[in-house]
């Protein structure tokens, strides 16, 4: 139902009674321009127009109350100032509101990339940084809509943990820049750029000589009498606390064994906890990494005191877990029980700020102080850059495996507290 046309003013306007039918009324002043009054009494403005196909369009412009009509006036000229030039206002609205939101970028992401081209721990990690921070901070958004200021302030926000804000930086940079890829954004438009990374302070922390005793005393104390229990104060009197001679805790071989190895080879923790007979070679004094960070195959030599291990935990069946799991030994040890179990090993040896990596770090640091070149450590860590300077450096296992003993020997000497021995290499 349309009423007669006149100038538009919020006197009028709330003057106009409902009726069963909508009512439409019309500014006077400006052509297409109106307010429509539905039966349950709600108003709105609207501005009718014609695009350039000639086809009719309703613009819907707010509600009456909390936009003055002289707001919805000055609105109404800008929609048809634009049909004028040929754009369609509704449309592109439309097209806005149908437009993907970044809930539904970030779930292509995961199934489309991560899920499809990373590994098993890296897609754990990126699907953790997503859920638990992009997701949060960005899903009310349109995937066209975000801008530099959105990705800074998430940025900012998690300047207390530099390390964790750069890391959010580079994933948001993943996912806009495929945002481009499947034409959610226009090319170039990456929110990311020019947003500085926060200054990060690189871990550098390696064991000791002290420390490398205390921790060795702990493993043999861990595997034999057991770890004393970390009893509350305000539980040191609870009435069914076991005696103090039984609160101690017995680790499994495998849970000791996994820290040595860890020393021993410099491998990282996910290679050692998926270790597998069958890719170990105890003659040849091998270790073969079928998949490791690097995304190729990589071998291990291994040291005197690994492979002393490694012949102690041999099965006499067919096992196929170098480190089983406690609980289902048809399958590995579990990076979480590990991670649980080191929380005490390391209290109890007071290296509180030692993390199972930094004996990564150990051997690495061991190996430069007995006057290896950087070609050597690279080698013996299988670090990512191996493929450049394998170009230029003739490299021979001799070196490495000499090198590889020389830690090795330093670390077991470390553990057992005493002074390391001379290892000399057997010549041919």
């Amino acid at each position: 139902m349309q009423v007669n046309s006149r100038a538009l003013t919020k006197r009028y306007v709330d003057s106009l009674k409902p009726a069963a039918k909508a009512i439409l009324a019309f500014d006077a002043s400006l052509a297409g321009f109106g307010v429509r009054v539905m039966p349950s009494g709600h108003r709105s403005y609207f501005v009718q127009y014609r695009n350039k196909h000639g086809r009719s369009r309703w613009f819907t412009i707010g509600a009456h109350g909390p936009m003055t009509v002289d707001k919805a006036r000055k609105i109404a000229k800008d929609v048809l100032h634009a049909v004028a030039e040929g754009k369609d206002p509704a449309d592109a609205r439309k097209a806005f509101r149908n437009a993907p939101d970044m809930g539904q970028l970030l779930d292509r992401y995961v199934a489309e990339h991560v899920r499809k081209h990373n590994k098993t721990t890296i897609r754990a990690e990126l699907e953790r940084v997503v859920e638990r921070y992009i997701r949060p901070a960005l899903k009310a958004l349109k995937v066209a809509a975000v801008t530099r200021g959105d990705i800074e302030k998430l940025h900012r926000s998690l300047a207390g943990t530099p390390r964790q804000a750069n890391v959010v930086r580079a994933v948001c940079s993943k996912v806009f820049s495929l945002a481009e890829v499947w034409e959610m954004r226009p090319e170039g438009t990456n929110p990311c750029r020019r947003i500085p990374r926060h200054p990060e302070q690189h871990r550098e922390r390696f064991l000791s000589g002290d420390e490398l005793a205390r921790l060795g005393a702990v493993l043999r104390l861990a595997a034999s009498d057991g770890l004393p229990w970390i009893v509350k104060a305000s539980k040191a009197t609870a009435k069914h606390l076991p005696a103090e001679h039984h609160r101690r805790t017995v680790y499994p071989r495998v849970t000791t064994a996994t820290v040595e190895l860890l020393l021993y080879t410099g491998c990282r923790l996910s290679e050692v906890l998926n270790l597998r007979w069958e890719h170990i070679d105890l003659d040849a004094g091998t270790i073969l990494l079928p998949t490791t960070k690097s995304g190729r195959a990589q071998t291990v030599t291994i040291n005197a005191p690994a492979r002393q291990i490694l012949l102690n935990l041999r099965p006499d069946d067919d096992a196929e877990w170098v480190l089983p799991g406690k609980l289902d030994s048809s399958k590995p040890l579990k990076k979480d029980a590990m991670e649980a179990a080191w929380q005490k090993i390391r209290a109890a040896a007071d290296l509180a700020d030692v993390h199972l990596h930094d004996l990564r770090h150990t051997v690495g640091t061991y190996a430069g102080q007995s006057g290896a070149n950087a070609f050597l450590v690279r080698d013996l860590l299988r670090h990512s850059d191996l493929s450049m300077t394998g170009r230029y450096v003739n490299k021979s296992d001799d070196p490495v495996r000499t090198l590889n003993d020389l830690v090795g020997e330093r670390i077991a000497a470390g553990l057992e507290g005493r002074p390391p021995a001379v290892v000399v290499p057997l010549r041919r």
